[in-house]
């Protein structure tokens, strides 16, 4: 019996240490403190992000948000639904670059590209780290098997991925979302 509670008294003496150890190598109680200062829901978005990154193996895929187009939409009337919910949503086109016209000249890919110089402004002196989320970029890609898809960044991170947003700017990021999910998804069934 005394072997035993030698042995458990080991063994809890290491995991002792280990944790020490661990706390003191990592700076886990520093990073703790940090993490807790975070919007709530940053690390839910930052595991659903990792997860993402183990399944595929592929970064990119976790930050961004992808709907398909319905067959019998035209890639005309797509574009031109996302501009006319752009616009509905004051967002303004500041740039529409094709960079394959599909067929025989490969994949069909095309980068709209859409901004609310007032929101931006706001975002760039709240921190002017937020120009490289500018402007908003649609993607129109042509898959493998001939379907077209409408990408953007998952706006989530910015969103929600740091220190809570001020509450002026977090109505304006929301509002961006909402446009922007909003002109995929009435894109890819041809609304206007």
């Amino acid at each position: 019996m005394n072997l035993l509670k030698n042995i458990f008294s080991v063994i809890g003496a290491i995991v002792v240490f280990g944790l020490l150890f661990a706390y003191v190598k990592f700076d886990l109680g520093t990073k703790a403190n940090k993490a807790a200062k975070l919007d709530p829901k940053a690390m839910a978005l930052y595991m659903a992000m990792a997860e993402n990154v183990l399944n595929t193996g592929d970064s990119a895929k976790a930050m961004i948000r992808r709907v398909k187009v319905d067959k019998d939409i035209p890639i005309e009337d797509v574009i031109e639904s996302l501009n006319a919910v752009a616009e509905e949503n004051n967002l303004l086109v500041v740039a529409n670059s094709l960079m394959s016209g599909g067929k025989k000249g490969g994949k069909y890919i095309r980068i709209i590209s859409y901004c609310n110089p007032h929101i931006a402004k706001k975002f760039i002196n709240h921190s002017m780290a937020f120009i490289a989320f500018m402007p908003c970029r649609m993607g129109i890609v042509e898959d493998d098997n001939g379907d077209i898809w409408i990408y953007t960044m998952d706006l989530g991170l910015m969103i929600a991925g740091g220190h809570t947003l001020p509450p002026k700017l977090l109505k304006m990021a929301k509002s961006v979302e909402t446009a922007m999910y909003s002109m995929m998804d009435k894109a890819a069934k041809g609304e206007f």
